[in-house]
């Protein structure tokens, strides 16, 4: 697969449920956001997105609810903290049936369902969409999730990425090795659909999974989703280098990014990639207005409907402890290693501190959600998102504010400058989503991508 030779990609990154990032704006009067459950609202945004040229809709999710904050769940539930949440899986087919171009990312973790019968249901997804479909790889951070699932309790950090190093290494076998190309025949005269020499059993036994297969689904278009990632630990990092096509960042400022990205490519080569197979995806979210003083009003005023508490509320479930056990003055540097999950975040929250201030909890729990938000007139966020190109950032997930403002705003009046910079398409490649992304490199996994050993194996028996 050769280097991007294409501008920047562009997402819509949001969750199937009222709140998802930015806690209490689902009350905002003008975001739709309660509206999660109702398909036509989600038609709209896959419509909406493809009109102006966005790559894909990228979909969250968190599988179980959030741990009790200060001995209680009743702020989990009052305020809507990822709570309810809806299937994305589900809406994949209405969204692509209403687009043609436009690619569907969605979430599932290694809690969710067995690797088996996810990969029947991404390739599934992968012929109904002609080949417009995307996996976010995630391994799981609420131990909510972990006990209804029949678990004793929460999985350490690090083994919850050996866990998903063999779900990948399952359905990798699945997707790539099971049929060989050439075995779907249709052969209408002999009466033979498919070469039984060319199916094969995977007969996985591992540690976690004794799968004996073979795929129950024929190699659909781009037989292995384009992977996405978004992890930021160590491990994230190691696991991201080795498989993602996609890295979801969320760094707070360029020269984070640049930080980042270059560990991972670093990484990348080490494990025998071509590290231009990935993209570097940075996570930001934006206030656009006629002027500066107009934008920033606008900004102002949606701060005024921020839900602290439930901000505070989602960083201690996110992080695996109750942050309100702190002091608010505790500095982030004494408390990051007994995290669980949000590692990444507490790290940017520590990094982005201004000079001579040491981030705290505090720091966290208020103003979090503005490390990543750009504020200005559709030239500034453009200069800034320039910013971010040359410090190697390849494509930028917007978080949603309220919905659809946050996607309609920059659709509408920021893409048209970009596109006169060349920082945006102006129209979508032919092809699957890989080939969209990866202009050149042909429907399947680059060379370098170590699912691809699965797909070089010829013995094949059924």
């Amino acid at each position: 697969m050769s280097a991007p030779t294409r501008p920047l990609v562009y997402n819509f990154f949001l969750m199937d449920t009222p709140s998802h990032i930015s806690q209490g704006m689902w009350r905002h009067p003008e975001s739709r956001a309660t509206e999660y459950n109702d398909l036509g609202l989600w038609v709209e945004l896959a419509q909406l997105a493809e009109r102006h040229h966005f790559d894909a809709i990228f979909i969250a999710d968190n599988f179980g609810m959030y741990p009790p904050v200060g001995g209680s769940s009743d702020v989990v539930i009052e305020r809507a903290l990822q709570f309810p949440i809806s299937e994305p899986a589900m809406l994949v087919s209405a969204m692509a049936h209403a687009t043609k171009d436009l690619g569907i990312v969605y979430t599932n973790s290694v809690l969710q369902q067995h690797p088996f019968a996810f990969a029947r249901q991404m390739s599934t997804l992968d012929h109904l969409t002609n080949g417009r479909v995307g996996w976010n790889m995630v391994s799981s951070f609420n131990a909510n999730g972990f006990r209804s699932m029949g678990m004793d309790g929460f999985v350490d950090h690090d083994e919850r990425y050996t866990w998903l190093e063999e779900y990948v290494e399952v359905v990798y076998k699945l997707w790539e090795g099971s049929w060989a190309d050439g075995a779907v025949l249709k052969d209408r005269d002999t009466g033979i659909y498919a070469d039984p020499s060319k199916v094969r059993k995977i007969n996985h036994l591992g540690k976690r999974y004794s799968v004996e297969g073979p795929h129950l689904s024929e190699p659909s278009p781009q037989r292995t989703p384009v992977l996405f990632q978004a992890g930021s630990s160590a491990a994230g990092l190691d696991f991201g280098a080795r498989h993602t096509e996609g890295a979801f960042m969320i760094s707070g400022k360029p020269e984070a990014s640049a930080s980042k990205i270059a560990k991972m490519k670093e990484r990348a080569i080490a494990l025998g990639r071509n590290a231009n197979d990935i993209h570097f995806i940075e996570g930001l979210t934006f206030v656009v207005g006629s002027t500066e003083e107009e934008a920033q009003r606008k900004a102002d005023e949606l701060d005024e409907w921020a839900d602290v508490t439930a901000q505070m509320a989602m960083s201690s479930a996110s992080a695996g402890i109750d942050l309100t056990r702190f002091d608010p003055d505790e500095p982030l540097v004494n408390i990051i290693d007994q995290a669980q999950g949000l590692r990444g975040s507490i790290q940017l929250c520590i990094d982005n501190a201004p000079k001579g201030k040491v981030a705290t909890v505090a720091d966290l729990g208020r103003d979090n959600a503005r490390q990543w938000r750009i504020t200005g007139t559709p030239e500034s966020i453009a200069d800034r998102i320039t910013e971010y190109a040359e410090a190697g950032v390849t494509g930028i997930n917007i978080m949603s504010i309220t919905v659809p403002g946050t996607f309609a705003d920059f659709a509408e009046h920021v893409t048209p400058i970009l596109k006169e910079r060349g920082l945006m398409q102006r129209e979508y490649q032919e092809g699957t989503l890989r080939e969209k992304l990866f202009p050149g490199g042909g429907p399947r996994l680059g060379e370098t991508h170590p699912a691809r050993a699965y797909r070089d194996s010829h013995e094949y028996s059924h």
